[in-house]
């Protein structure tokens, strides 16, 4: 009875295997033909992609956009040709599995990976509505410099010290983000100090011609060059200048313009005779301290001229 049983049982398991890979040898050019689907899927999205990067970005007037929206097709349709590939190899239950899982997953995955669902959103709403586009320079809490790329996770930031910056877009999306270049125009100024003795006005004068006469600064009706009075310092009044720069190259303009300008106004005035005296710090002595011995050296020429031997 037990070698029945025995016999049986093996039959059974013989059978099963024989028709499961019966079944497997039906299916086989199915499976062959849903990665073959899979595999060509990639390539084609792959080769889509590219076409689209070409032409768009040629036409875009906003290439972040143009990138972005190349990523999301790549990967729509790589997903496509995946769902056609299990369905055509019979497998399209495990298709909707996979879909129902996913879903699953996803909220599972959405609270124990918080901050890369943060940012995968976030980077969906910058790619529509942001406050910068490409090569615009900005400022995201501390950093500092042109806007390269835009990815589903992060942005990418290029100082102008030659570093890389990859800012969450979590962070560029809810911190204050300053752009520099936006309506292409920014305002530069400095200080430059004049003595008491000097006449402001013709220091106002001559600086205010060197404003209006150099070709790359701005000159329209609605940005305004001038000089104002700034401050009365310990041993110079203060002249702030201020005037426009076009930020196409926002070093160029904010950096090297600048000192351009800072070394045309200091041979001017020097040219007209203006003092620009440096700070002066004034010593007292209080009655309960000794005075500081003090000696004037004499130029040796006036010794000798008064026929003394210089020391």
């Amino acid at each position: 009875m037990l070698l029945i049983q025995e016999s049986s049982a093996t039959d059974t398991i013989t059978t099963a295997i024989k028709n499961y890979y019966d079944h497997f040898l039906t299916i086989l050019p199915r499976i062959a033909l849903g990665i073959f689907i899979v595999v060509a899927g990639i390539l084609i999205a792959q080769l889509i992609t590219n076409v689209f990067k070409k032409r768009i970005l040629k036409k875009a007037e906003d290439p972040l956009m143009a990138r972005f929206l190349a990523q999301a097709l790549k990967i729509i349709l790589s997903l496509i040709a995946i769902m056609i590939a299990l369905d055509v190899a019979g497998l399209g239950g495990i298709a909707t599995g996979i879909l129902t899982a996913a879903g699953g997953a996803a909220i599972i995955l959405g609270f124990a990976f918080q901050d890369i669902g943060k940012n995968f959103l976030a980077g969906i709403i910058l790619a529509f509505n942001r406050p910068f586009h490409i090569n615009d320079t900005i400022m995201v809490d501390t950093h500092f410099g042109k806007v390269k790329a835009l990815s589903f996770r992060y942005t990418h930031i290029k100082t102008t010290d030659g570093r890389d910056i990859y800012v969450p877009n979590s962070d560029v999306l809810t911190k204050p983000v300053e752009n520099y270049t936006a309506d292409g125009f920014y305002r530069v100024d400095f200080t430059v100090g004049i003595g008491y003795e000097d006449n402001i006005e013709s220091a106002k004068s001559i600086i205010q011609n060197i404003l209006d006469t150099n070709e790359d600064i701005v000159h329209n009706d609605t940005h305004d060059n001038f000089v104002i009075e700034s401050e009365l310092a310990a041993s110079t009044v203060n002249l702030k200048v201020l005037f426009w720069v076009h930020t196409i190259d926002y070093r160029k303009a904010s950096r090297v313009l600048r000192g351009q300008i800072i070394q045309e106004v200091k041979q001017a005035l020097e040219q007209k005779g203006f003092n620009l005296p440096a700070d002066i710090t004034e010593l007292k002595l209080y009655g309960n301290e000794e005075d500081i011995p003090l000696r004037v050296r004499k130029d040796p020429r006036d010794l000798l001229a008064e026929g003394k031997k210089p020391n």
